[in-house]
């Protein structure tokens, strides 16, 4: 079952977003994704702040009381004064995390769709996001529901 987020799940919430850190830095081919001390409580409060201020919502799977999976969303309609332009309403999926126990089990296919549709009532015209690019498993996720690469960033180590 899909749920808006609910603050007595706010440890399961916190150990999923340090599940999905400690995947990314076990596959960052540079090593620049580290998982701090600190890591756990600020990301959690960054990440409620970022919904706070850009109308957004948080998602849970949960299934037995547990939470199995989240999803966050916001409005990102920035205004680029310095381009002249003012994009459609977008949305953007700031994290899609399902615990690793329970992958490939159609929970994260049911996360996005609830959030697309989410966005959509909320009159965006696109949904963007940003995937790590050694997250093959991701990027793959996102393809088959039609996201494509629109920015690519690139860097040297030294």
């Amino acid at each position: 079952m899909i749920i808006e987020y609910n603050e007595k799940y706010i440890e399961e919430v916190k150990d999923l977003f340090v599940e999905l850190q400690e995947y990314i830095a076990s596959i960052d081919k540079e090593g620049y994704n580290i998982v701090t001390p600190e890591y756990r409580e600020k990301n959690y409060l960054e990440e409620m702040k970022e919904i706070e201020e850009k109308q957004g919502k948080m998602f849970l799977y949960i299934e037995e009381n547990q939470v199995l999976g989240l999803i966050v969303g916001i409005i990102d309609n920035e205004e680029r004064d310095e381009y002249h332009f003012k994009a459609p309403k977008r949305g953007r999926i700031t994290e899609l995390i399902v615990t690793k126990k329970v992958r490939s089990k159609g929970i994260g296919n049911k996360l996005i769709t609830h959030m697309e549709n989410y966005l959509k009532e909320q009159g965006c015209k696109a949904v963007l996001l940003v995937v790590f690019a050694y997250n093959d498993i991701a990027r793959s996720f996102y393809n088959k529901h039609n996201y494509h690469e629109r920015v690519i960033d690139q860097i040297k180590v030294f």
